[in-house]
């Protein structure tokens, strides 16, 4: 173990929900959830004042609902959640030459200033880390420190809410020892209910196993990483990811669709979603992937690649509504997704020729999605939470809809609360905004 080294790890807290009550001032210091209404919705986000009432990422939104029905929710808006990223991985990306994001908001990194340093200098280090997040985006964010990245990790989770925790060497054992197992990096359900069969439930535990018996269990590769972990050895590198090899983008449906053309005016909705990214990240697709699961959870997909990359949204639409034809099963359908792969730079103007479409072999792993969210019916133009603006009164959001009456709060990041007034729903003065006009 290299005793001078120490990794930072920043997590932004509450991110989601975060940036929803940083833009939408009225919403600052009340329960958040951020996620679809629809039956089959799912928490996408909660702010720390829902999650008091046990609510989580990741859970059915109608439990999220019951256990707290005074939050507010609102649908996710990615390309905010994705411009407050940027910003923030700007700014780690000053204070340390070499980055890894994990995910939207949160990232290691290894600052070579603090090679050797004491663990009172990483602390000035990480306060004014967070302070520089805070001042460019307004938001919070923990940040653990330790000899390696797992350790860095840890603390960042002991440090939140909007904390800050340093684990030196002299107290590494000491805080890993009575985490549980789960907490280590590599421990999933499998390997946590063997390692309990033989009464090993925490880190220390598992610490002190014989390695024989540990690799036996878990194998030698897994069973030995766990052992060094478990003993805060981890020589992982910092390192940047590469790029992503895809984009995609999917939605369950409150309702199953039975028609082929509500299939087809979906793939059309999903593709658009994927192929935002797509441009966004400066690249050009080569391969269609379409994914279908029926009412029965049953998932089939189909693929399609290309002998060039295109960007052209009509023709990956097109694709991708060819691919659904030979992928939709007998019954409704429960959801749909479109990836866009085999992603190159520089993308020349090429199109999609007709070739026959195939069935990928095997099981195809779940791709990593946006969630995009129906559009609103055209009878009912307005949802909670869409952002508006109004000829008069500037950038909204809004906050009900219904008998053709619609209620916007006005107001951005930087007006505090504002007011809140109703208009008719077909008021000519009331547009569509784009989300990033509520960070102004």
């Amino acid at each position: 173990m290299n005793a001078g080294r120490w990794v930072l790890h920043l997590d932004m807290d509450a991110f989601f929900a975060s940036a929803e009550q940083l833009t939408r001032p009225t919403l600052a210091g009340r329960p958040v959830l951020v996620g679809g209404l629809g039956p089959r919705a799912v928490v996408a986000g909660a702010s720390y004042e829902s999650r008091v009432f046990g609510v989580r990422s990741a859970m059915p939104m109608g439990q999220a609902r019951r256990r707290c029905p005074h939050a507010v929710t609102v649908p996710p808006r990615f390309v905010l959640y994705q411009a407050l990223s940027e910003q923030v991985m700007a700014v780690l990306a000053e204070a340390a030459p070499v980055l890894e994001p994990v995910s939207v908001d949160e990232a290691y990194l290894e600052p070579p200033a603090l090679a050797g340093a004491a663990a009172d200098a990483v602390e000035r280090f990480a306060r004014d880390l967070r302070a520089a997040v805070r001042a460019a985006t307004g938001l919070p964010a923990s940040v653990g420190a330790g000899s390696g990245k797992q350790l860095a990790k840890i603390a960042s989770e002991l440090a939140k809410p909007d904390g800050l925790r340093v684990v030196g060497p002299d107290e590494q054992e000491a805080v890993l020892a009575p985490l549980p197992v789960r907490a280590l990096s590599g421990v999933g359900p499998v390997a946590e209910a063997g390692l309990h069969r033989l009464g090993v439930r925490t880190v220390g535990a598992l610490a002190a196993m014989d390695l024989r018996e540990l690799t036996g269990l878990l194998g030698t590769a897994v069973g030995t990483e766990l052992h060094r972990l478990a003993r805060g050895v981890d020589e992982r590198p910092v390192a940047p990811r590469g790029a992503a090899k895809q984009v995609s983008a999917e939605t369950t449906f409150d309702a199953d669709l039975t028609a082929m053309r509500a299939v087809h005016e979906a793939v059309a909705r999903i593709t658009a979603s994927a192929h935002r990214r797509l441009v966004g990240s400066g690249r050009a697709a080569r391969t269609v992937t379409v994914k279908v699961r029926s009412a029965d959870f049953t998932t089939h997909t189909r693929s399609e690649t290309a002998a060039v990359a295109s960007t052209d949204l009509g023709e990956l639409t097109a694709v991708a509504q060819r691919l659904a034809r030979a992928a939709v099963p007998e019954g409704g359908v429960r959801l749909i997704g479109v990836s866009l792969a085999g992603l190159g730079d520089d993308p020349p103007p090429a199109l999609f020729a007709p070739p026959r479409s195939a069935p990928v072999a095997g099981e195809v792993p779940e791709l990593p999605a946006v969630t995009d969210e129906p559009a609103p019916d055209a009878d009912r133009p307005w949802r909670p939470g869409d952002d508006v603006r109004h000829a008069a009164h500037g950038h909204g959001w809004v906050q009900g809809a219904g008998h053709g009456r619609v209620t916007v709060r006005f107001e951005t990041r930087s007006t505090g609360p504002g007011r809140a007034r109703t208009f008719p729903a077909d008021d000519p003065a009331l547009t569509r905004a784009d989300p990033l006009g509520s960070l102004t």
